[in-house]
């Protein structure tokens, strides 16, 4: 099995490149993203390979960097998202976008993607939301619990209902359900459900607001 390539640009094109290794040329299948990354032609590249193979053909698809690779491999894992879906939904999410999408269950991340429809995009949200839980960008460090225990504080442990009635208020004042699940899920893992809903909004719209005027 391949599993990376190292080699001179032949040539690429919209969704693919040839990949020159010691004279025989590779071709190889990539995201907008991977592509955009890319040096000019004749120059030396790396990429990481996921090789398919089947009776009619072998296919590789190549990528910039791991975190890209194994969401391909999460992603052709459910069931009705190919190879070539899978790499349209990484043409237009990075992987932590992926992961903040997936998590926070917005259908509409996923719909910016050619290929994908509603029920094709819910599939995929209910296939891997248990499996990002700890992927969300800014969602990692939690604090000790009050009391000495230890136990850690996040979206999980908090209440259900005080998370999505959080993210629904900043989603209706305006912002995208993505980048408010991953503030929320931030605030709730380093101070955890102080203030209840009110107190959260309050927090999370601060902290939205600093990003924007950043």
């Amino acid at each position: 099995m391949i599993a990376k390539l190292m080699g001179l640009i032949d040539s690429r094109g919209e969704d693919w490149v040839v990949l020159d290794v010691a004279g025989v040329g590779y071709l190889v299948s990539c995201s907008a993203r991977t592509l955009g990354r890319l040096p000019g032609a004749g120059q030396a590249i790396s990429l990481l390979i996921e090789m398919q193979v089947r009776e009619d053909a072998i296919t590789l698809y190549g990528f910039h960097e791991a975190a890209e690779r194994d969401w391909f491999r999460r992603l052709i894992s459910v069931q009705g998202v190919g190879a070539k879906v899978a790499l349209s939904l990484l043409s237009v999410l990075s992987p932590d976008q992926l992961a903040t999408a997936i998590a926070a269950g917005d259908k509409g991340m996923l719909l910016r993607a050619t290929g994908v429809g509603p029920k094709l995009a819910a599939r995929v949200l209910n296939e891997l939301k248990d499996r990002v839980a700890d992927m969300v960008p800014g969602a990692a460090g939690r604090p000790a619990a009050a009391g000495g225990g230890g136990a850690a504080a996040g979206p999980d442990a908090a209440e259900p209902s005080v998370v999505e009635d959080v993210v629904s208020a900043l989603v209706n004042l305006g912002y995208g359900r993505s980048e408010a699940f991953s503030v929320v899920a931030r605030l709730v893992r380093t101070q955890g459900e102080a203030g209840g809903v009110a107190g959260l909004v309050r927090a999370a719209l601060r902290d939205l607001g600093q990003a924007a005027g950043a």
